[in-house]
């Protein structure tokens, strides 16, 4: 039988075996549950919530008999629960924001690229409307014909004048 390997010193520190395994959690899923709390923290149920635990204690620890308070001093224990919510609201907060950031970071990355496609896009129109701009300047425009005939149709009426007027009372040759 094979002896077990013992950890050497050589060894990185990940292939080692842990004797004692620390705790494994999903990240995502606490990310998700950061996101939510600080989403509540930002509500008005949440603050009527706090409104109504603090009057709830201030009421309590001030008007029950001494024997049944259970902030001997006062307000001291009041302090420390606020204090340890704040302690563990913050860090959520901050991780909600990190979050978001990361996706403002991926949105604004797509949105650049989107941009970046469109003034590609643009860029390439505005080639080809010059291409064709160029090459309606080649071709004969319907105005451009009209002229054209109109000036033929004066040639040949001054072609047809100058005939008669040769002719000098000629009969026109059969067709």
């Amino acid at each position: 039988m094979a002896e077990p390997r013992t950890p050497r010193l050589d060894t990185p520190r990940s292939t080692r075996r842990q004797l004692v395994r620390r705790p494994a959690f999903n990240n995502d899923a606490f990310g998700v549950f950061a996101e939510q709390f600080a989403r509540f923290m930002g509500t008005a149920t949440f603050l009527l919530y706090m409104t109504g635990f603090v009057i709830l204690w201030v009421g309590w620890n001030a008007l029950a008999p001494a024997d049944a308070r259970w902030d001997a001093y006062p307000f001291i224990f009041l302090t420390l629960m606020l204090s340890l919510q704040a302690s563990y609201a913050a860090p959520l907060i901050l991780l909600a924001q990190n979050r978001q950031e990361t996706r403002d970071k991926v949105i604004a990355e797509q949105d650049r690229q989107a941009n970046a496609r469109g003034h590609a896009d643009m860029e390439f129109l505005s080639r080809e409307v010059a291409s064709l701009r160029m090459a309606v300047g080649e071709v004969a425009t319907r105005d451009f014909l009209r002229s054209e005939l109109r000036s033929l149709l004066a040639e040949l009426e001054e072609r047809g004048q100058s005939h008669e007027s040769a002719d000098d009372g000629r009969e026109p040759p059969p067709n």
